[in-house]
C-alpha cells in the first residue's frame, strides 16, 4: 500500500523504510531530519540539533540561506536548466563573479566534485601529451596517501585506504602514492612522465590532517622547477572553511587547478587557463583549449538555478571562519584522546577508542556529528555558525569526552 503524505510517520518507521528500500551503502546516525535553518536542524519529533557537520561542507553557508532559498525560488520561475548546448543569462555572470572572487582564469562547472576531480585528472593528462610532450599512455599524476578524492573508479584507484578499493578493480593505471607532507618524497618521485601533482591542502577524510608548515610552498616551488601542474583538491577546505577563502592561501602559493564541490550546488575546476602554451610550465589560453575540455561537459553544467544560486552565495560565507572553537578542543579527550587538529571551524579529535559512541552520544546532546576512520571525531559547522552556538556546544563536547 502507497504511503500518503498525510500518513505521520516516526523516527522508527522512516528508519525501517530506508533500511527496507534503500541500499545499505553508508552508516548514518539515527536521526531523521525533517527541516533545518542556519546551523540547526529539527528531527521529526521536533528536537532541535545543532549541525556540526554541514554535509561535509557542502553547508557551509548555513541551512536554509534566505538569499539563496531566494535565488532558486525566483530563477525557477525563468527557467531551471538549459544544459550546456545553449547559453543561458545566469552562467556568464557566475563565471565572472568566480574570476573576481579566486583569481583564477577560466572555470568549468561539473555536476559534482567528483567529476570536478576527473576533469582535473582529464585536463592533466591532456596537457601532459600536447605540450609537455609525454608519450600516448604513459603520464603519471602523483598523489598522497591518505587522500580523499571521491569514489569513482578512476579515483579509488589511487586512494590508499583498502575499504575505498576492495571489490571495485581493476583499477585505473597512471598514479604515484607519496607520503602526505613530505616535498622530499614528491621531488623523487616526480619522472619526465609526471604531469601533475594532485594534492588537498588539509585531509579532512583522513581527519583533518594539516601538512608541516611550508610543505605547499615546497611543492608549488617543486612543481614549477620540474614543470608539473600543481592541482589542489578544495572541496571540503574551501570557501573560509579553514580561516581563508582557500587552505592553499595560508602558504601564499596559488596552484595552476583549483578543486572545488560541496560549497557551491555543482563542483567547479578553476584554472589558471585551459592548456599550457610554450615551456613556462603555467596554464595559458591557445587555439587548442576546447580540445581539452571537449569530453568534459556536463549536462547540468550550465543549470540556470544553479548558476543563480551560486551567485548569490559566493563569498557570502567566508568570514564565519573568523569564530572558531576554544583551543582546548583538541585537549577534552584527554586521556582518551591521543590527539587533536583544528583548522579554523574544522576539527578533528582522534580518540584510542571507536569514535561512534561519542558521536551517539553527542547526538543525545543536541549535537550532530560524525566519526571518520573509525576513531576520528569530525567537527566541521556551517560557517554562520556564531560564538554563542560554539560556546554552547563546546560545554557539551567537554560534557561527553571528558
Amino acid at each position: 500500500m502507497p504511503i500518503t503524505e498525510d500518513q505521520l510517520l516516526g523516527t522508527k518507521e522512516l528508519i525501517a523504510l530506508e533500511e527496507a528500500y534503500g541500499a545499505h551503502n553508508y552508516h548514518p546516525l539515527d536521526v531523521v531530519i525533517e527541516r533545518a535553518a542556519g546551523a540547526w536542524v529539527y528531527d521529526v519529533e521536533g528536537k532541535r540539533y545543532l549541525d556540526c557537520l554541514a554535509a561535509y561542507s557542502a553547508v557551509n553557508q548555513g541551512h536554509c540561506h534566505p538569499r539563496i532559498l531566494e535565488a532558486l525560488v525566483e530563477q525557477a520561475k525563468k527557467v531551471t536548466l538549459t544544459s550546456r548546448a545553449f547559453r543561458n543569462a545566469q552562467l556568464p555572470l557566475l563565471y565572472k563573479e568566480l574570476h573576481d572572487l579566486t583569481g583564477m582564469e577560466m572555470t568549468l562547472l561539473m555536476n559534482s566534485g567528483a567529476e570536478a576531480v576527473e576533469t582535473a585528472v582529464k585536463a592533466a593528462r591532456k596537457w601532459g601529451y600536447t605540450k609537455k610532450g609525454i608519450a600516448a599512455g604513459q603520464a603519471e599524476i602523483i598523489v598522497c596517501a591518505g587522500n580523499f578524492h571521491g569514489r569513482t573508479v578512476t579515483v579509488v584507484s589511487f586512494s590508499s585506504d583498502e575499504q575505498y578499493r576492495e571489490g571495485f578493480g581493476p583499477f585505473t593505471p597512471g598514479f604515484r602514492i607519496i607520503p602526505f607532507g613530505d616535498a622530499k618524497a614528491l621531488r623523487a618521485a616526480i619522472t619526465p612522465n609526471t604531469c601533475a601533482f594532485l594534492v588537498e591542502p588539509i585531509q579532512g577524510e583522513a581527519g583533518i590532517v594539516i601538512p608541516p608548515d611550508g610543505f605547499l610552498r615546497e611543492a608549488a616551488a617543486i612543481c614549477r622547477e620540474k614543470r608539473v601542474l600543481l592541482m589542489v583538491d578544495e572541496i571540503q577546505s574551501g570557501l573560509g572553511r579553514t580561516g581563508k577563502l582557500f587552505a592553499y592561501m595560508h602558504e601564499g602559493i596559488r596552484p595552476d587547478v583549483l578543486i572545488i564541490g560541496r560549497h557551491w550546488p555543482e563542483g567547479i575546476t578553476r584554472c589558471r587557463r585551459c592548456c599550457v602554451e610554450g615551456d613556462s610550465g603555467r596554464i595559458r589560453a591557445g587555439r587548442s583549449r576546447k580540445h581539452v575540455w571537449r569530453e568534459s561537459t556536463g549536462v547540468r553544467g550550465g543549470a540556470g538555478v544553479a548558476a543563480s544560486a551560486d551567485r548569490r552565495e559566493t563569498g557570502g560565507a567566508v568570514g564565519g571562519a573568523g569564530r572558531v572553537f576554544p583551543g582546548e578542543i583538541a585537549d577534552v579527550a584527554q586521556p582518551s584522546s591521543e590527539r587533536g587538529t583544528r583548522a579554523g571551524l574544522w576539527i578533528g579529535i582522534e580518540l584510542t577508542t571507536e569514535a561512534r559512541k561519542y558521536c551517539e552520544a553527542l547526538k543525545e546532546e543536541g549535537i550532530l556529528c560524525k566519526e571518520t576512520h573509525s576513531h576520528i571525531i569530525r567537527i566541521a559547522p556551517p560557517l554562520v555558525i556564531q560564538r554563542e552556538e560554539i560556546d554552547w556546544a563546546f560545554e557539551r563536547i567537554r560534557k561527553v569526552l571528558e
